[in-house]
């Protein structure tokens, strides 16, 4: 498989904006390794492999472990994770699989551990990383080797 089109050359105007987009995350305050945990759950779930392959890296970098990060796909098997990190989890799972809805129960879960600010940025995050999602999927960005 290899990349269709480069989108930061075939429409730089709309890849400006999603750079501008993901500026935001800077700003929030999500825990830097909670950022990239949202950021390698929803990827696999929409199956990113470049995504996968530079936030685990960028994961590791910044003191995650691997168990932790092979973990992430089965977290609720694990005991590795915080109750906090649970229901950034699950609320990844839900925004990224919006068609079934984010549940009263893992809204509820999240407002256990924070603020309606840091809810509403972890949504922000998640809907970020989607995007990025599907720009790589479509356009077949591939990690490097």
């Amino acid at each position: 498989m290899s990349t269709r089109i480069k989108m930061n050359e075939t429409n730089p105007e709309a890849y400006k904006a999603m750079i501008e987009f993901d500026k935001f995350l800077a700003t929030t305050n999500i825990a830097p390794l909670h950022k990239e945990m949202i950021k390698i759950r929803a990827s696999q779930i929409n199956g990113c492999s470049y995504c996968i392959d530079k936030h685990t890296k960028d994961a590791r970098k910044l003191g995650e472990t691997e168990q932790r990060i092979y973990a992430l796909s089965v977290w609720r098997d694990t005991p590795f994770f915080s109750p906090e990190e649970r229901a950034i989890l699950a609320l990844t799972e839900e925004v990224t699989l919006i068609h079934q809805h984010v549940s009263d129960a893992t809204y509820a879960e999240a407002a256990k551990y924070f603020d309606d600010k840091t809810i509403g940025q972890l949504i922000m995050a998640i809907i970020i990383i989607n995007a990025w999602n599907r720009i790589g999927i479509a356009t077949h960005m591939m990690p490097a080797l």
